[in-house]
């Protein structure tokens, strides 16, 4: 079987997106090596070098010309003789000859429809009407989560049938073990606190870092945040500022992966009160880290969490703080619910998802 897939987030993303793609990528030649594998972009990176040194994966330059991705990019797969295109990021190319090619195309959620405030009115429009595009020229669509899935039923209006739930993974990092020179000069070099709280993702207003800052104050609990700042992060000095909480709250930068993992179970806590998430992969990364969970009761994020996670109100801080609290005086707590937290999320572990990619690929070309 030949597969072809729009590389752009594989190469130019260096997170969410890139991280899905690369992943995706890497399970799949990982498990069914006997396929092959080719990324189409106008150009490649040092990003995924590793994957693409693999004997089943190549580089394919897209066609050159005025908006290739959309219009060259699908022939350019056809080409190359690929049984199948899959699109990562919720597009598909809008142009293809006469050869036979089956598309799929993976949609991670429609956050731009539920919360428009968050996103400009252009990008709103675009965004709308690439994925009704790409979701009408599909033979399949891949759900990140039930509640993507939910999602594109009602605002896309897909057919139930056309929509297959394949949860995603996170990087092999979280799941390995770093070694104690790494653990110590990890925590020497971003100055961890001996007990914090962690909060991973993007400091922006739908991630809601400004409640668990609300939350921690006057609690003396000091919490670590990794991600990149936008605008939103400014509320977030202002408050700090204002309530004289600089030595609480340590913002760090220039984080590697695997000094992300070390990050992660080094903490007591991890945070995650996301007002909407099409998945939430940091949740998946704190389980495999055996780091006990908080997070959101709303959206997906139940499903990534699972039963033994805590769920709150994200609207609300002092349920927020309520929990924190519960859990950071509770050592015995933390460590049953972090025990079970990595029995549940074993089922994104990469074995059971490649399977299922494998088996949905195999479906559609019957």
């Amino acid at each position: 079987m030949k597969i072809a897939f729009d590389a752009k987030r594989f190469f130019h993303n260096t997170s969410g997106l890139g991280n899905y793609s690369r992943d995706f990528i890497r399970i799949l030649s990982e498990y069914f090596p006997a396929n092959e594998y080719i990324l189409l972009n106008k150009n490649k990176s040092e990003r995924g070098a590793d994957i693409l040194k693999k004997s089943n994966v190549r580089f394919v330059e897209t066609s050159k010309g005025y908006m290739s991705r959309q219009f060259k990019m699908g022939k350019d797969a056809q080409k190359q003789d690929a049984d199948i295109f899959h699109g990562l990021s919720g597009e598909l190319p809008l142009k293809w000859d006469k050869k036979p090619i089956k598309k799929i195309v993976t949609i991670h959620d429609l956050i731009f429809v539920r919360y428009p405030q968050y996103y400009s009115f252009f990008d709103r429009k675009i965004h709308l009407w690439k994925f009704k595009k790409a979701a009408s020229s599909a033979d399949k669509i891949i759900a990140i989560s039930e509640q993507t899935k939910r999602d594109i039923i009602q605002y896309l209006k897909v057919p139930d049938n056309k929509i297959e739930v394949i949860y995603q993974g996170c990087h092999q990092a979280f799941k390995q073990q770093q070694t104690n020179e790494l653990i110590q000069s990890t925590k020497q070099k971003f100055n961890l606190p001996e007990r914090f709280i962690l909060n991973v993702g993007t400091i922006e207003d739908r991630k809601n870092l400004l409640n668990i800052v609300k939350a921690i104050k006057d609690t003396g609990i000091s919490l670590v945040v990794v991600g990149k700042k936008t605008k939103y992060f400014q509320k977030i000095a202002n408050f700090i500022q204002k309530n004289k909480m600089e030595k609480q709250i340590h913002f760090l930068e220039g984080v590697s992966m695997d000094e992300l993992a070390v990050i992660y179970k080094s903490a007591d806590i991890f945070i995650y009160p996301s007002f909407f998430e099409g998945f939430g992969i940091p949740v998946i990364e704190a389980l495999f880290s055996k780091t006990v969970t908080i997070t959101s009761n709303t959206s997906c994020l139940p499903e990534a969490g699972g039963p033994d996670s805590v769920y709150i109100n994200p609207e609300n801080y002092l349920d927020i703080q309520s929990k924190i609290k519960f859990l950071w005086e509770n050592e015995s707590e933390r460590k049953r619910r972090a025990d079970k937290g990595f029995e549940y999320v074993q089922k994104f572990n990469d074995e059971p998802i490649a399977n299922q990619l494998m088996s949905l690929y195999e479906k559609i070309l019957q």
